[in-house]
């Protein structure tokens, strides 16, 4: 038996760079991944896609790994970077995106945005139990995510 958790995430944050330097960081994959907390590890399949394993979580038989892939596509003139899912990667579904848009000079607002679906192999009655601390975790990997990014302007 299987379920899946729907998960929707909205931020905005305010980095210490350029607009280039910005969008150099976001659009660089592997670079922009290696501020996402828990990672296992992530796999270049090529053409601008990759597939994210993120770290087991879990206790027992109960333990659980998050993957899925997404295709990368970025447009620095709209401000825009983006991901949609690969079918037949891993356990989830995400997409998202990067919007930006310059402050001035030295800062640039970033806008993220992300949905994801993720198909977690236990049983439908653990669904009202695990589901909200699943959508937590995510939340806090992202909250992370996002510090550290600012830290590294």
């Amino acid at each position: 038996m299987a379920f899946t958790v729907s998960i929707e995430l909205n931020r905005e944050i305010e980095l210490a760079a350029s607009y280039d330097e910005a969008f150099e960081l976001l659009s660089d994959v592997p670079r922009s991944v290696s501020y996402f907390p828990k990672i296992d590890q992530l796999v270049d399949l090529g053409d601008n896609a990759y597939r994210w394993e993120m770290e087991k979580i879990g206790i027992d038989k109960y333990s659980i790994q998050t993957a899925y892939a997404c295709k990368y596509r970025s447009d620095k003139d709209a401000g825009k970077i983006t991901w949609e899912p690969v079918k037949g990667e891993g356990n989830g579904v995400v997409r998202g995106s990067w919007i930006l848009t310059t402050i001035d000079d030295n800062r640039t607002r970033a806008r993220f945005q992300t949905s994801a679906e993720l198909t977690l192999p236990l049983p439908g009655l653990l669904k009202l139990a695990i589901s909200p601390v699943v959508k937590h975790e995510f939340n806090g990997l992202v909250d992370t995510y996002m510090n550290n990014l600012k830290k590294a302007f």
